[in-house]
């Protein structure tokens, strides 16, 4: 019979257990830099405390490399699953056999277990696990037994009268000492460590289902140390059990009764028993049971767990199968016997850890996504499109002119061109070239020098086409998108204007590289606009390695007479970069 005191024992257990709080969990880092749009912690190749770098290619073995390689290309959305530590553990526990006999407690000198295991994670989720336990499994009757009459482990030694109230000659008190090898293959479930909340966890419940061969023996203490059966009427006392209390009754048979176990128990007649484990019986014993698992570092955990082994088809594992009240035939109790195993245990996480992440039971596939959504650093983001209210190609959060007049040149801050620095902006000049020793000027932009022939007539531009800037990224000379609305309206204005040139002139001209750089800048802008926008590069006047904003690329319409060349050797193309 199943002691029920013990199963409440072992489900208060578990659930203490299930209820404490993680104390080993993964603490955030405190300081962060940010460094290409991500927020970085500790140096351990993560963000913001982060499972592991989804970017690192050391991580991926090469049956995942081609999966791997797609997702860095932005051809596949889904990273490869990083390679992963083995678990190895080792564990001890309260080993107890549910069935005719009670079982004994630790403190009553019961059975204990012993475990070896390794598990494999999978996936997130799912795991499997091969565990070898060594068991001894110990029982003993405080009450009287009265019917062993088909059991010989008891009836070679003690008399049974056979009279018709059924009442033994002998009395006796069950008992037995249980052996077992037991191998499991369990496939595990997992469930704490995909957190919508929180990067990781310190803490993981999990179930499991297993499929085991159990090998076992049983020995009955049916003799004292002198092979003469036991006077269990004169252990117990003359006072009837009903009016003693159990635990009393068993301390009474223990101190009386020796640890020799000598007798065989009772065994079934077609089960196999090979030499080969010291006669022990063979059967298949699936199991299942649940547990958790505390995280003390990325290399260990502390694991407690409660397993229910369920031989398929054995009610001999305490020694006894027969009914108690049934005294005329030979009839079962009708029920298996059933092994239970509550555990604690240490694991160790086994693996190079600059190859292989810890087991993915203990991370959180979400955290890739979340820190992605809130840094990016793999995610193809739009080119940012800046408002530039007057169309003069300076965005507003730089432009010092706002509201310019639309074709109206202006320079790298969005001011209006002044060719000849008088104050007076080139589209309201008269005299566009005003000698500085004749300023200064009026609000014409003439000076005070006799005005030359067609002085007073403000100059027109060569019809709308409007000045610009292009800024490009550091180091680079490629037209991105931002850049090619600015571009086709600068394209508009000159085939609007056939017979204008446009001025390109690029800046940077403290070394070899920056003049290069400036140089392939001017050349992207005159070649993207050939080649989309089939404008005859001879429309173009090409200048490179001014003073200025390295970065800027600026834009005009040539002045009237004014020439140059619209193709230029490249000053140090050897120090051309990409």
């Amino acid at each position: 019979m199943i002691n029920k005191k013990y199963l409440l024992l072992t489900v208060g257990l578990c659930s203490l257990m299930a209820t404490q709080p993680a104390f080993s969990q993964e603490s955030q880092p405190g300081n962060t830099s940010t460094t290409g749009g991500a927020q970085w912690g500790a140096r351990d190749m993560t963000y913001r405390g982060s499972n592991y770098d989804v970017l690192d290619s050391t991580l991926i073995p090469k049956s995942r490399m081609a999966q791997h390689r797609k997702f860095l290309n932005h051809q596949y959305a889904f990273p490869a699953k990083p390679r992963n530590m083995w678990e190895v553990g080792v564990g001890l526990g309260l080993y107890n056999i549910l069935g005719d006999v009670p079982s004994l407690m630790p403190w009553q000198k019961g059975g204990y277990g012993l475990d070896l295991q390794v598990r494999k994670s999978w996936g997130y989720v799912i795991s499997t696990r091969l565990q070898y336990t060594y068991g001894i499994g110990k029982g003993l009757q405080w009450q009287e037994s009265t019917n062993y009459r088909w059991n010989p482990a008891w009836n070679q030694y003690y008399n049974y009268s056979g009279n018709p109230l059924g009442l033994p000659t002998d009395m006796i008190v069950y008992n037995y000492r249980t052996e077992t090898h037991q191998l499991n293959l369990d496939v595990i479930a997992t469930i704490c460590n995909i957190n919508f909340h929180k990067a990781r966890t310190g803490f993981n419940i999990y179930g499991f289902l297993g499929a085991g061969a159990l090998a076992y023996k049983v020995r009955i203490n049916a003799l004292d140390a002198n092979y003469q059966k036991y006077d269990f009427n004169s252990i117990i006392g003359n006072t009837p059990q009903i009016y003693q209390n159990r635990n009393s009754i068993r301390k009474k048979l223990q101190s009386a009764m020796d640890n020799t176990y000598e007798t065989p128990g009772e065994t079934e007649a077609n089960r196999r028993r090979p030499s080969i484990f010291d006669g022990k019986t063979l059967d298949w014993a699936p199991s299942a049971g649940f547990g958790t698992e505390i995280r003390i570092s990325k290399r260990v955990n502390i694991q407690v767990e409660e397993r229910l082994i369920i031989p398929s088809s054995e009610d001999l594992l305490d020694g006894q199968r027969w009914d108690e009240n049934v005294n005329g035939s030979p009839i079962s109790s009708h029920s298996n016997d059933i092994i239970n195993y509550l555990s604690v245990g240490v694991n160790f996480n086994l693996g190079n850890a600059k190859k292989s992440v810890e087991p993915l039971y203990w991370l959180n596939p979400l955290d890739f996504a979340y820190n992605e959504l809130s840094s990016p650093r793999h995610m193809l983001l739009p080119e940012p499109i800046l408002p530039d209210a007057d169309g003069d190609g300076i965005t507003d959060q730089f432009d010092k002119c706002p509201g310019t007049p639309a074709g109206v040149a202006v320079d790298s801050h969005g001011c209006p061109m002044d060719t000849d620095g008088d104050g007076v902006p080139d589209f309201r000049d008269k005299q566009l070239i005003t000698p500085t020793e004749c300023q200064p000027v009026d609000a014409d932009g003439v000076g005070k020098c006799p005005c030359p022939e067609g002085c007073g007539v403000a100059t027109q531009a060569c019809g709308n086409i409007g000045a610009g800037s292009v800024t490009f990224e550091n180091n680079a000379a490629k037209i991105r998108p931002s850049m090619q609305a600015q571009l086709a309206t600068l394209a508009a204005q000159m085939q609007a204007n056939p017979t204008c040139k446009v001025v390109i002139t690029g800046a940077g001209n403290t070394s070899k590289i920056a003049q290069q750089r400036s140089w392939d800048r001017v050349n992207a802008i005159i070649e993207y606009m050939s080649e989309k926008h089939g404008i005859d590069r001879n429309r173009f006047i090409f200048q490179y390695g001014q003073a200025g904003d390295v970065n800027t690329v600026m834009y005009r319409s040539a002045m009237s007479g004014e020439e140059g060349p619209a193709n230029v050797a490249p000053p140090f193309p050897n120090l051309r970069r990409d």
